[in-house]
């Protein structure tokens, strides 16, 4: 049985090396121009190549987003752009607009390209469009259910890829096409500006009564309700594989490393105990508490059992959830004195009770007995940015495992 795909966003080089080590067949990223997340650090062409081959070394692959739906000026450059990729030996270009693939078909044109969810494929006769138009990769639109998805896996292609959304945050627009923040803002989200509008507080005003301000829901921090809950899927992985998707994308280029490791650990979890023992695949509330102490805001299951109601949106809060804070990430092995060398990512004392994760491991709980600075001298706490210091851990710890620390206001 061939595996089903485990993609995972990467916002800059360390998340892609991240997402590879703690489990993801392939990654998909923005370079710097043409991608829909212009606000995330992005790739330059040279950090293209050089994760590009970090993932082939692997035996991974990297996607690049050229999805933004693009006005007559997008187009100064993207052919040079789209040399450069193929060049760097991405596997394939994500894209939703007609002009853009045949921009791509023409310049590059033994180039995989995926359709992105942008370009709202609710339908297997659009599936077999695009496939006929030279589309590898179909990204179903995330209004579909499980039977949907089941349905448009046959009726095309068995060659042809299914890709699907299985978490992480969702807009509130059609398939991404959001028009909200444009209007709001002058930030285009389709061009890859968007600017979070439907997270922000509202009220209606009716016609005929001006002036009144009438809360769909309402507490003392606001009215959030066009604020949708994330997409979370860990408890459904036996529906996800078996409605025919090829590949189960995590949402999140704009996310932290640690919140990448967290997601792509558990789901790589999930998805193998289901390939282990098909029949007998059981849900492990672990893999839930796992992605819970990543940022988060409330889960949803989204369209893939029924249509959204009122219970899916986040009226309560536009903040996410955050439990436990990334305190460091280890660098190098254990050295000839047993310490491994961590980076610090927020403040870590001698005494602090932590977490660490790694990938394909279990998770350790331990204590920081003791701490030396890069001079071999001991110090009680690590509270500058990226401070490295060195510490000793259980045998097991070793390079890319991440320490994290429980908040207590909110434990």
């Amino acid at each position: 049985m061939e595996k089903v795909e485990l993609l995972a966003p990467a916002g800059d080089l360390e998340k892609l090396k991240v997402a590879i080590e703690y489990g993801a067949d392939a990654v998909y990223l923005g370079g710097e121009q043409f991608g829909m997340r212009t606000a995330a650090k992005n790739f330059t062409i040279e950090d293209i190549k050089e994760g590009t081959e970090f993932a082939h070394e692997r035996g991974r692959k990297v996607f690049v987003t050229v999805n933004i739906i693009p006005h007559n000026e997008d187009f100064v450059g993207f052919e040079d752009y789209l040399r450069d990729l193929e060049a760097a030996g991405v596997d394939a270009l994500l894209a939703a607009d007609a002009g853009v693939i045949d921009v791509i078909k023409s310049t590059v044109p033994n180039m995989e390209i995926h359709l992105s969810t942008q370009a709202n494929t609710t339908n297997y006769q659009s599936a077999n469009f695009w496939y006929n138009q030279g589309i590898k990769r179909v990204v179903m639109a995330r209004e579909l259910s499980f039977k949907e998805i089941k349905e448009i896996r046959d009726n095309t292609p068995e060659d042809m890829d299914i890709e699907a959304f299985m978490h992480g945050a969702m807009c509130i627009s059609y398939s991404g096409r959001c028009l909200i923040s444009n209007y709001m803002t002058g930030r285009d989200a389709n061009r890859g500006s968007c600017a979070q509008s439907c997270r922000w507080k509202y009220s209606l005003v009716e016609e005929k009564r001006p002036g009144e301000y009438f809360p769909i829901y309402e507490d003392g921090r606001g009215t959030f309700f066009f604020n949708s809950k994330d997409l979370c899927m860990i408890e459904y992985i036996p529906q996800l594989i078996e409605s025919g998707i090829t590949s189960l994308k995590i949402e999140g280029r704009m996310k932290t490393a640690y919140y990448v490791a967290t997601v792509v650990r558990a789901y790589r979890m999930a998805i193998d105990a289901y390939y282990e023992d098909p029949e007998n695949w059981k849900f492990d509330p672990i893999w839930l508490e796992e992605l819970k102490k990543g940022s988060h805001r409330h889960f949803t299951t989204g369209f893939y059992e029924d249509k959204p109601g009122d219970e899916e949106q986040n009226y309560a809060s536009a903040s996410y959830v955050r439990n436990y804070d990334f305190i460091g990430i280890v660098l190098e092995d254990r050295d000839e004195n047993g310490l491994v060398t961590v980076e610090q990512r927020n403040k870590m004392i001698v005494g602090d009770e932590i977490e660490i994760m790694g990938p394909y491991t279990d998770t350790i709980s331990t204590t920081i007995t003791e701490m030396y600075n890069e001079d071999g001298e001991p110090i009680e706490s690590a509270p500058h940015p990226r401070q490295i210091v060195k510490m000793k851990f259980p045998e097991e710890v070793a390079r890319n495992f991440i320490l994290r620390k429980a908040i207590e206001e909110t434990k």
